[in-house]
């Protein structure tokens, strides 16, 4: 019996020590503040860009020492930008785009981390991820690489951009002025996004 107690002892003990030193730590997306998402594309006139300042969304990262020094690995990344708070200089091109992607039915673009490989780069880190990004009610796994900078005043900012189609997603290219307008079927994503750090408790 004593003996099985010390196994047991020696086994907890044991994963005790492997967990001391890791730390998890939670971000959040914070009064829409710091956010940068642009949707460019192009069109039979000209190239047109979509901004939205507003968003949502939450990181969690493990660090390899208590004073988040070393990134160990990303345990969550996601985030939600409501699709009508798109907007370009052209309103009747905003209306268009808003139909075209169903906004009235499907509110919101999102993404949520699925898997992620770290390595360190110059001012961060590289993120070679895969993840889920719905539009217009269709998810499709990406890859997409995303670059980290662990800021000094408890923040994190993400930063990467994501080429894709719209039929890729049931999207047909939206057009205006009877169809003397139309756009293309390629967009580009370009976001820079801060997280800020949550307080434990």
């Amino acid at each position: 019996m004593k003996k099985h107690l010390k196994g047991l002892a020696l086994i907890l003990m044991m994963i005790g020590i492997s967990s001391i030193g890791y730390a998890q730590t939670i971000y959040r997306i914070q009064d829409n503040k710091n956010v940068s998402m642009k949707l460019n594309g192009t069109s039979t006139f000209h190239d047109w860009e979509m901004d939205a300042t507003r968003a949502k969304g939450e990181a969690q990262l493990i660090f390899s020492t208590t004073n988040e020094s070393e990134l160990a690995s990303i345990k969550a990344l996601s985030f939600t930008l409501e699709v009508k708070d798109l907007k370009s200089d052209n309103s009747k091109l905003d209306k268009n785009a808003y139909k075209a992607l169903k906004a009235d039915k499907y509110k919101y673009i999102s993404y949520k981390l699925t898997s992620s490989e770290e390595s360190p780069e110059k001012g961060g880190f590289l993120l070679k991820t895969r993840g889920k990004l719905t539009i217009a009610g269709t998810t499709k796994d990406i890859a997409m690489d995303i670059h980290l900078i662990i800021n000094q005043n408890t923040a994190i900012t993400y930063k990467g951009s994501y080429e894709l189609n719209m039929t890729d997603y049931n999207v047909e290219p939206p057009s205006f002025m009877l169809g003397a307008m139309s756009t293309g079927d390629a967009l580009k994503l370009d976001f820079e996004v801060k997280y800020i750090k949550q307080n434990k408790g």
